[in-house]
């Protein structure tokens, strides 16, 4: 895979992340504040000596858990390709993964919330995923951390199911993985701030126009890659992210 190609999906990682804000930003919070149990997260968060190292910690296990979503994703659509390498469904999954992303951009704006609908049937996975933060103990160090990171990757989020879109169409296990990697440390930055910042940072992030203007630059991703497959040249970060090496557009 060109790793310059997976440049864009770290960007989305990067803009989308005022959307973790809201989904992760309760926890992440929780971290470095003073020992809180029930509403955020449902085991004892114990306050933290070494802040940055615990939110590191967590933001290890968040990305590990992306990684492995991927890799799945990507290792499923091997085995499908290697069954079909039809142009017809390769093409049709360049139009998925780029509907996807202009879905991601409206629902970052708020104009549009189909994608809330794929975060209800995730909550299929989470209710088996969730009651395992309870057997990892009071939070109280970054291996604790970790662990509580591993789990939280699985909460429902739109966010990252469309770009898990992308990583399934990548061709391979460590292709999906790289892909979902990109994003990750794309969102760490904002997670990270988060974390040690707290409330401020979730207040300057829930002001209108910056989901707005984030979500207008995702949308922007989304209409020029389904600009470039409605004229019939899928070419371009999507096709070197979504094309195993020996397959053909």
């Amino acid at each position: 895979m060109n790793l310059v190609a997976l440049v864009p999906v770290f960007v989305v990682g990067l803009l989308g992340s005022v959307h973790c804000a809201g989904m992760c930003g309760g926890i992440v919070g929780a971290l470095s504040v003073a020992p809180s149990v029930g509403r955020v997260v449902p085991v004892k968060v114990v306050t933290a000596r070494a802040p940055l190292a615990n939110v590191l910690a967590y933001n290890t296990g968040r990305i590990g858990s992306y990684m492995l979503a991927g890799a799945l994703a990507g290792g499923l659509a091997q085995g499908a390709n290697a069954l079909t390498r039809l142009p017809a469904l390769q093409a049709g999954a360049y139009w998925l993964a780029n509907l996807m992303l202009a879905a991601l951009g409206l629902y970052l704006m708020d104009a549009w919330r189909g994608l809330a609908r794929l975060e209800r049937g995730g909550q299929v996975v989470w209710r088996g995923v969730k009651p395992l933060l309870r057997t990892i103990g009071p939070l109280d160090g970054p291996g604790r951390m970790l662990a509580a990171g591993a789990v939280w990757g699985w909460l429902p989020c739109g966010m990252v199911y469309s770009v898990l879109v992308t990583a399934m169409l990548s061709g391979g296990v460590a292709s999906g993985a790289l892909v979902m990697l990109a994003f990750g440390l794309g969102t760490l930055p904002m997670l990270l701030g988060l974390g040690l910042a707290g409330t401020r940072l979730r207040a300057a992030l829930a002001r209108p126009r910056v989901r707005h203007a984030c979500g207008a630059l995702v949308l922007g991703f989304g209409l020029l890659g389904l600009a470039r497959a409605a004229d019939g040249l899928p070419h371009g970060w999507m096709q070197d992210v979504c094309l195993a090496p020996g397959t053909h557009a």
